[in-house]
C-alpha cells in the first residue's frame, strides 16, 4: 500500500517519533508505513488520517 504520510507529515513539521506518539505507535511501525512495508489496520489509518489533520483515508493511503 501507497501512503502520503511522509508528504502530509513534512508539511506539518511533525517527526516520526511525534506522529508515532499521537497515534500510539512505535517510531518503526511509521517507518515501515512510509516505506510501505506495512499495512495498518483500519483503527490505525483513521488515527493517522486524522493526526494528518485529512478528512478521508483515500488522502493518506492509496491502494496499489
Amino acid at each position: 500500500m501507497k501512503t502520503k504520510i511522509t508528504f502530509y507529515r513534512k508539511q506539518l513539521g511533525i517527526t516520526q517519533e511525534e506522529l508515532a506518539e499521537q497515534v500510539e505507535v512505535t517510531r518503526q511501525t511509521i517507518i515501515s508505513l512510509e516505506q510501505g512495508k506495512y499495512n495498518p489496520s483500519l483503527e490505525l489509518a483513521y488515527k493517522i488520517t486524522k493526526a494528518l489533520n485529512k478528512k478521508r483515508v483515500e488522502e493518506v493511503f492509496v491502494l496499489k
